[in-house]
Formats: C-alpha cells, structure tokens, sequence
C-alpha cells in the first residue's frame, strides 16, 4: 500500500475508490511544491522530490488536503494538521540568499523598521516578472517574497506590497476543514495600518491602469 493509499483509507475509511491511485516524486517542480491529476482509470498525485525526506505521516497530509479539492470535501485530520504546522513553520529554517537587489533590501528596511519594530527577520527577495496582476507572492516553504518589477518605479508602491507580503510572513494562515485562509479578518485589520492604505488603495489602481497603457503603447497593441 503506497502513501496515497494510506491517505485515503484514513481520510475517507468508508469510501470505495475504484481508480488506481499512484504517488510519484517529480524533480520538476519547485522545492515541496504538488498536485493531482487524474482521468477515468487512475489518480496521480505528484510531489516534488524535496517530500522524500519528511515524514510520512507529514507527506499523508498533504495528500489528504489534495484529496479534499478532488473529492470537493470538508475535513480536518491529524496528518493534515501535521502538514500545516510544517508549512507554517518552514521560513525558519529556509536556506536565505544573500544576493538581494539593494531597492528590494531598502524597502524590506523601511517596512520592517516603521511596521514591525524591526522584529521581522529578511526573507528571500526577488523581482518577478512585469506583471500587473500578480504584486507580490509569499512562498512559506522557502520563505522569499516576490514582487512584480511593475513596481520599481513607485517607492510607496513597493512599500505597500511589501507590507502585504510580510504580513503574510509574520501572520501565516490557518486551516478550517481543508480550506487554508490567507486573508483573514486579522490580516486585513493589520493591512489597513499601513499610513493612508485607502488612499495607496487608489494610487495603485490608477498607477497600474497608467502602466499598463504604456505597456499596450510599447508593444504596439491596439485599442
């Protein structure tokens, strides 16, 4: 009985799956990344490699929270709850890269010191694409934070995302049923600290409605 097996006598013990369930390790994806796919005769559940190393019991639940949005179920178990406190506890033993762009580094500073006393240790920081509906993204298992280059140009911007993405970090999320809640009452009471957050609400909006003009403009797109 593979670990997929396993999860799913233990999640659904009086559910009969037909489908032949398969678990398999992938180098292609990044570090403790998954997914499921399946079709009419089997389901495939596939980890990234980084899973190999960890607990079993830890591996089961995250198969069992892939299971829940296949099955489009509502559950807590133990091996779930196992998984989340894993993941909400990883950024503290994240490999960190010391080669961080220098306005990425200054904004964390500034952040860091006017929001949270200067008590939030520096994750990972990196640019990602230029992207207009993408900002920024917090990745727990290796702690590292992306923001668009969109945002290069606007200091109060970048500040703002990055506020919203160490939030992330020092806040987590917690887990109902299966369901993982990112932003949550408490976290959008904490984002509204940031010094006139309505104001910077619209600043963005009108910011990246102008960039995304200039961007049709360069690319030669028409209207």
């Amino acid at each position: 009985m593979n670990l997929a097996e396993k999860a799913f006598n233990k999640i659904f013990p009086d559910k009969e799956e037909k489908r032949v369930m398969k678990l398999k390790y992938s180098g292609s994806f990044s570090d403790y990344n998954a997914n499921v796919k399946y079709n009419s005769h089997e389901i495939v559940f596939s980890l990234s490699k980084k899973w190999k190393k960890i607990n079993e019991n830890i591996v089961i639940g995250l198969i069992q929270e892939l299971m829940l949005k296949l099955y489009n179920s509502r559950k807590t178990t133990h091996n779930m709850d196992l998984y989340n406190n894993f993941i909400r506890n990883m950024s503290e033993f994240a490999r960190k890269n010391q080669d961080i762009d220098p306005l990425l580094r200054e904004s964390f500073d500034r952040v860091n010191d006017k929001y949270f006393n200067g008590l939030i240790s520096i994750p990972n920081l990196k640019w990602g694409n230029h992207s207009f509906n993408i900002l920024g993204s917090y990745k727990y298992s290796t702690d590292t934070i992306v923001i668009t280059k969109v945002l290069k140009n606007n200091l109060n911007l970048l500040d703002y995302v990055m506020y919203h993405e160490l939030l992330h970090k020092k806040i987590k999320f917690y887990n109902k049923n299966g369901r993982s809640y990112h932003h949550n009452k408490n976290f959008r009471e904490k984002e509204k600290q940031f010094e006139n957050s309505a104001e910077i609400e619209k600043q963005l909006e009108n910011f990246l409605k102008k960039e995304k003009f200039k961007h049709r403009i360069k690319k030669g797109f028409g209207f």
